[in-house]
């Protein structure tokens, strides 16, 4: 198996120092603007792209939804701004994650590990079938099974439950999730999603108080952790 390659477009070298020591190939952009970022990520087709932001700029959004042009892997986001509406706006950007300084390099890592197994769901053709964690998607027969036991969805629970699989490790945004599932006029719905998420949870979660599968993410969204 190849060594997984990492961009960093922004950072330093402690953190190089650290992604190296876990086992990645490390490339570092020689700036963070927007022409130099994209340009490493056409160039070197990296496993998974981590981007600094600093002050709020449309530059970095622009970065972001530009990679998003032609680069499907793993964008992870690391900044100091700590608001609502910078982390939503870089999620809706195209950021498949967003951490926020300071935090502990194990967390980091993790994160990166949840990535890059999201881009490597087993899919195959054929057989599209999601698996995580002992849960089973069928995309062929539009079935379930958790523990090799079927479980009955209802139409929504299906689809919502489909979207968090196929974004694996990605945080989704509330307003994503209820625009894709029931439309654009349902965005400021909040509770409403809620009450799906439990009931989906009562369905695929060993314990729904303690979720493994979709987990929140507090005034953003929820990830699914697939693997």
């Amino acid at each position: 198996m190849s060594t997984p390659e990492i961009l960093m477009i922004g950072g330093g070298m402690p953190l190089r120092k650290l992604l190296a020591s876990d086992g990645y190939t490390v490339i570092q952009a020689d700036g963070t603007g927007e022409e130099d970022g994209w340009r490493h990520t056409a160039g070197y087709s990296p496993d998974l792209v981590l981007l600094h932001l600093g002050a709020p700029s449309a530059n970095d959004h622009s970065l972001l939804k530009k990679l998003r042009d032609g680069y499907r892997k793993p964008v992870i986001v690391i900044s100091a701004l700590n608001k609502e509406k910078d982390i939503i706006e870089a999620l809706d950007s195209g950021a498949s994650d967003y951490l926020i300084k300071p935090f502990r390099s194990g967390e980091l890592l993790a994160r990166i590990r949840a990535a890059l197994r999201s881009v490597t769901l087993p899919v195959e053709e054929g057989e599209p079938v999601i698996r995580s964690k002992g849960l089973e998607i069928d995309l062929v027969t539009r079935t379930v099974r958790k523990d090799n036991e079927w479980l009955k969805l209802t139409a929504t629970q299906y689809s919502l439950l489909v979207l968090f699989g196929k974004n694996a490790g990605k945080v989704l945004t509330h307003q994503y999730l209820l625009r894709e599932i029931w439309g654009s006029d349902y965005t400021g719905e909040l509770q409403y999603l809620r009450v799906f998420v439990g009931q989906l949870r009562k369905k695929i979660e060993k314990d729904a108080n303690s979720p493994e599968h979709i987990i929140t993410e507090s005034g953003i969204g929820y990830r699914f952790s697939g693997g």
